[in-house]
């Protein structure tokens, strides 16, 4: 199993404001599945998320990845377990306004020892042509993909992706979507994805559900849908 999540429980807060957020969440991955974690708001989604890219740390259970646990790291081992395993792909997409395209993906390149072939990726991405503009000259899904670049020329294990199609209209949704389909398949990347549309589990191999801070369903996917197939 190359993710495991056990039992992770997480609050907020001290005392009589103390909120617990997950309350005994666990899931497994196996390397270079797609899948989601849905459910309705509140739930706990992106903080499992968070805890799982070590952007929070958890109270108790424990969460592993290729075998080796993040319970108790300090945080300079934190950081370096986040650079050497993990990508994040936000909603919002977190671009350096005052970097062209090409400094903002090689931002995510220096994170690493062993980063992507920067010229591939940016083939990949239909970015090549792009290289020079500034995030203020670029549409949202243009923009998207920048963002998604940067996360993947670290080359991480894994990409965690927290609603990463939801300030986007349909059709640059679904070229999202057909993007992480395509990273998914060429660099075997195993992404986890929150998000709300109802449409994306059936592209996904596993989904887990959420409600009041624990996973309460896993569904297996035989046949997943092709991305380009989704009506979003």
């Amino acid at each position: 199993m190359y993710l495991e999540v056990i039992d992770v429980k997480k609050s907020y807060g001290k005392g009589e404001g103390k909120q617990q957020v997950l309350k005994g969440a666990s899931c497994s991955l196996d390397r270079g599945d797609m899948a989601s974690i849905i459910g309705s708001s509140g739930g706990g989604k992106s903080t499992l998320l968070n805890c799982i890219g070590a952007l929070e740390v958890i109270d108790e259970g424990d969460i592993r990845v290729d075998g080796n646990s993040i319970k108790g790291l300090s945080k300079k081992d934190l950081t370096k377990f986040r650079r050497d395993n993990i990508g994040y792909i936000f909603q919002f997409y977190n671009l350096l306004t005052n970097l062209n395209v090409r400094d903002n993906i090689r931002t995510g390149e220096k994170l690493t020892d062993q980063p992507m072939d920067y010229g591939k990726l940016i083939e990949s991405l239909n970015l090549k042509n792009l290289e020079k503009k500034y995030p203020g000259q670029l549409s949202g899904g243009q923009q998207q993909r920048v963002a998604i670049a940067r996360a993947l020329i670290k080359n991480p294990k894994l990409l965690l992706c927290d609603e990463p199609t939801g300030a986007l209209d349909s059709a640059t949704a679904k070229e999202t979507l057909v993007l992480l389909e395509k990273i998914n398949a060429e660099f075997g990347t195993t992404i986890l994805m929150v998000t709300h549309n109802q449409a994306i589990p059936a592209m996904m191999k596993k989904n887990f559900v959420m409600k009041d801070g624990r996973i309460i369903e896993q569904i297996i996917n035989e046949n997943p849908a092709p991305a380009d197939t989704l009506e979003l």
